[in-house]
């Protein structure tokens, strides 16, 4: 059996029955978003990249701290995704993440993914001849603090081959919680948002 297709070979020629069927099409590829996420993070199973453990274990000990100090759904999941930029985007991975978390989360849960490899480079940044204080640059921003926690509690602290974070599966329900609503999209109507 084939699947319905559009007809059109440019948008100019496209009917509202040929949008219909790309926007049903599109409803049932959104569902699987989820899964498609979980395999990505897979991806960085087994990827040290010189640190003491692999870069899937250092978002499993992030998410687990995060849940264990008994934050919301949404903070863990974006705790577990806050590096999962890092195969894609070695040289920005936190806007990587950001912008896939960005639709699906608060604004101060996405600022935090946004901005915490800077926050994070107070704890290395003066090793590599950087500045240390470049965080300081937001300092008045809203989310500063919540910013200096997130790498404070969870992240910095994260890379430690004794320590007994829950596994990937544990997560898959807060995952598939968060991404099963868009707050925030250009294909959403004012009303779907609400």
């Amino acid at each position: 059996m084939t699947e319905k297709q559009a007809k059109f070979t440019a948008m100019t020629e496209g009917t509202a029955e040929d949008w219909q069927i790309i926007a049903e099409h599109l409803e049932g590829f959104s569902r699987q978003l989820p899964q498609r996420i979980l395999t990505h993070l897979e991806i960085l199973r087994g990827d040290y990249g010189g640190f003491p453990i692999d870069r899937l274990e250092h978002c499993l000990q992030t998410a687990t701290r995060a849940h264990r100090d008994g934050r919301d759904d949404e903070y863990v999941v974006c705790a577990l995704l806050h590096d999962i930029g890092d195969t894609l985007g070695p040289a920005n991975h936190a806007d990587v993440a950001a912008v896939l978390l960005e639709p699906y989360v608060s604004e101060e849960n996405h600022w935090i993914v946004k901005h915490h490899g800077i926050f994070q480079g107070y704890y290395f940044f003066d090793f590599l001849g950087l500045d240390r204080n470049l965080r300081d640059q937001f300092k008045d921003e809203p989310y500063f603090q919540a910013c200096v926690d997130f790498c404070h509690r969870y992240d910095q602290n994260s890379f430690d081959p004794e320590y007994a974070s829950e596994p990937l599966a544990y997560f898959v329900p807060m995952v598939e919680k968060v991404f099963s609503k868009v707050r925030k999209s250009i294909y959403n109507s004012a009303e779907d948002a609400a």
